[in-house]
């Protein structure tokens, strides 16, 4: 749509069109000077559904009036019915008391789209979880936050994001699933299923089963704003979904969607179910298949309050069908509604942990739950740990012993060498990364950050990076450890050394300066020191030797499967074996072990 389009009074019509006489089409001679937000993830996504027509009858985001009809009824303000409140929220020192407008930008500072300010709201609890960072770091104090509202105007079209192909406007697919399909129904019934996880067998006989009972063609929509379940990375969710199409009936249609999961406990599942069908219906969906388990207990119409069968959902445009309860039948080798098998007989399929653990060993995953081509795909998004990048991040006071026992585990893998080692410590980080950086909290964070940032990109490509800050607050830890997981996996190693102990083995006589009011904002005297209660591994130093502290370290490794079980060792200087113990239990998630 053209900037122009919008309705403005006609003094600022005037005014743009003078100052636009010599910009390029479409672009306002005045954006230079409009304030700019960078748009979290979770609201690019909803940018995009807007300018695209997803989010259509909307034209921009919702006011105060319209927020208040959709939560009471579902329906904008005019009584156009609508399920799910679309949103901006932003921090209040970003736009001037005067702007009238935003620049919506992305993560590189690409203009994307311009929102005509016409109404602006203090909230009182700043919490939404669509908000962007502040710029003064992750786990800085929140600024005021305002939520904004008016119409925007898309400055260009999307062109950055994995599968780019496959994310088409909503016009140009319901045009498609109007014509007549390669098994010969025609634009009559659409069945469509979103989902944040990949497709096992039971979700490919599921929606088998109810294309067939509608004569549908089916649209599989991959939700690819927000986490995606068992693999992590969008790309990989949508991968593992065009690995299951070719289960699939004949001219199914792929979406990947940035719809972002929406609302809080306890009415989320609600208000996710809602905006599918709405996402759903913009593509020519007729109906939405949704899983027994994504449908809240509020949510039900069959005798006796089943979640099976068409749905009670007011204010979606389409019709909601829940799947039932549905298992695998071993005598048959299908999958099949439970109330079909023996009862008894039927098996259940594997649970997230069950096959995060299958995927963490690098055991077979077993094929009546999920198909070759998609298991392909679960391993290549989900590596086993012996493959798999890793960050070691430990954290604790000055002085702990962390420095010490950080290189001595880098000594101790590159000495194995199965595992391509970066250590983050010491002078590299110190003259690289945290040059020019105070000791101020949001300084402090912003280094973190960065320690995280490298970090990730280590354990992308495989690798195991050690790190060894002293990462004071608990907020910058979780964001070294988000950063990280994203690509691979995270263990944080608390050194919990007494501040006495550290103050004792201190020879530049810091902590006694700090005492003395000499330093400002030492951590552990003047500054605070915020014990991780996540810790994977909790070392105290003055009850072990150092070669007893790397041992524990690659114990956790060993039996958490990052390191081969039972490594050659080299021979000692006095000629006998090594004695480092190794176990060989897999671990299935991190917990606080105390040594």
């Amino acid at each position: 749509m053209p900037y122009g389009a919008l309705a403005y009074p006609c003094q600022k019509r005037r005014r743009r069109q003078q100052l636009t006489a010599q910009s390029p089409p479409g672009l306002p001679a005045e954006l230079s000077d409009w304030p700019r937000y960078t748009l979290g993830e979770a609201q690019l996504g909803d940018l995009e559904l807007l300018t695209s027509g997803v989010f259509a009858p909307l034209r921009g985001f919702m006011d105060a009036a319209d927020v208040a009809t959709v939560d009471a009824r579902g329906t904008l303000a005019d009584g156009t019915p609508w399920p799910i409140p679309v949103t901006l929220d932003v921090p209040a020192d970003v736009i001037p008391p005067d702007a009238d407008h935003l620049v919506l930008q992305d993560q590189e500072g690409s203009p994307l789209a311009v929102l005509a300010i016409t109404e602006r709201l203090t909230l009182e609890a700043p919490d939404d979880p669509a908000a962007g960072p502040s710029a003064a770091g992750p786990s800085a104090a929140r600024p005021e936050v305002v939520r904004v509202a008016g119409p925007v105007t898309a400055l260009r079209e999307p062109e950055h994001g994995p599968f780019r192909q496959l994310r088409r406007r909503p016009a140009e697919v319901r045009a498609e699933l109007s014509a007549v399909g390669p098994a010969g129904t025609t634009g009559g019934n659409v069945l469509a299923y979103a989902t944040r996880r990949p497709l096992n067998k039971r979700h490919i006989g599921q929606l088998r089963h109810f294309a067939s009972q509608l004569n549908a063609r089916l649209l599989v929509l991959p939700l690819i704003t927000g986490p995606a379940d068992i693999v992590t990375r969008p790309e990989a969710l949508v991968r593992a979904v065009l690995a299951a199409r070719q289960h699939l009936p004949p001219g199914t249609l792929v979406i990947p969607v940035p719809l972002a999961p929406r609302g809080a406990e306890p009415d989320q599942k609600a208000t996710d179910l809602r905006a599918a069908a709405t996402v759903a219906a913009a593509y020519g969906a007729t109906h939405l298949l949704a899983d027994s388990a994504s449908v809240p207990p509020s949510v039900t119409s069959s005798p006796g309050g089943k979640k099976n069968g068409p749905l009670e959902l007011p204010g979606v445009p389409i019709g909601v069908i829940s799947a039932g309860e549905w298992a695998y039948d071993p005598r048959s080798e299908v999958w099949r509604p439970l109330a079909l098998i023996e009862p008894g007989a039927e098996q259940g399929e594997l649970t997230d942990s069950e096959l995060g653990a299958l995927l963490d060993s690098g055991a077979e995953i077993p094929a009546w739950f999920t198909p070759p081509s998609v298991a392909r795909e679960l391993r290549r998004a989900r590596p086993p740990r012996a493959e798999r990048g890793l960050a070691v991040f430990f954290t604790g006071l000055s002085g702990s012993g962390k420095s010490t026992i950080a290189r001595g585990l880098a000594e101790a893998l590159i000495e194995r060498g199965d595992r391509t080692v970066s250590l983050l410590d010491g002078d590299q980080v110190r003259h690289l990364l945290s040059a020019g950086l105070t000791f101020s909290r949001a300084d402090r964070d912003l280094n973190i950050a960065r320690i995280g940032y490298v970090a990730a990109e280590v354990a992308r490509h495989g690798g195991i990076a050690i790190c060894a800050p002293i990462a004071p607050y608990a907020q910058a830890r979780a964001t070294a450890r988000e950063l990280v997981t994203e690509v691979g996996d995270f263990l944080l190693i608390y050194i919990s050394t007494p501040v006495d102990v550290c103050a004792a083995r201190d020879r530049k006589g810091l902590y006694a300066k700090a005492r003395a009011g000499l330093i400002q904002g030492f951590t552990g005297v003047s500054d605070p020191y915020e014990e991780p209660r996540d810790a994977d591994l909790v070392l105290d130093t003055s009850a072990m030797t150092r070669q007893q502290a790397v041992d524990a370290v690659l114990k956790l490794l060993v039996t958490g499967g990052w390191l081969a079980d039972a490594p050659d060792e080299p021979a000692e200087p006095n000629g006998t074996a090594g004695t480092r113990e190794a176990g060989s239990i897999l671990r299935l998630g991190p917990a606080v072990r105390r040594l």
